[in-house]
């Protein structure tokens, strides 16, 4: 049996049509994506800038405060309790020890401030830090 060997795949012109629908389609996906609202905490962090700063090379845990007073522990409103046994649960788990990383909305007073580190502790985390933000770095002038 022969087979042609002269024959073309494609015959005739190439039809940019199709090509160009599923590009607009990606297009009009992708802006309407970027007007969905971004779902998440209405915390002001606006931390303060410092320079040499103790930081941790240790397995950290992340808690949030906003200006409510309200605790937000792995993206989720929570309790003083439920933070104190997820903390717990946190510290049972791990094998090494932990940090707390405080993100606090920039009108929390320092008794709220405190009395996280102190249930923190009580959880077993012994060392707590308050979340900044580095100081920028100067550019060599040229």
């Amino acid at each position: 049996m022969k087979f042609p060997r002269n024959e073309k795949i494609l015959r005739g012109p190439f039809e940019i049509a199709p090509f160009a629908a599923v590009f607009f389609l990606l297009v009009i996906f992708l802006m309407l994506s970027a007007l969905l609202p971004v779902q998440g905490l209405h915390v002001q962090l606006q931390p303060p800038v410092a320079d040499n700063l103790p930081g941790t090379d240790k397995p950290s845990v992340a808690v949030a405060v906003d200006s409510s007073n309200r605790f937000y522990f792995k993206n989720q409103i929570v309790t003083e309790a439920q933070l104190q046994s997820g903390l717990s649960n946190v510290v049972k788990n791990s094998r090494a020890p932990l940090t707390l990383v405080i993100h606090a909305d920039k009108s929390i007073s320092y008794d709220q401030l405190l009395h996280l580190t102190l249930l923190a502790r009580n959880a077993g985390i012994q060392i707590a830090l308050l979340a900044t933000l580095p100081r920028a770095t100067d550019s060599p002038d040229k």
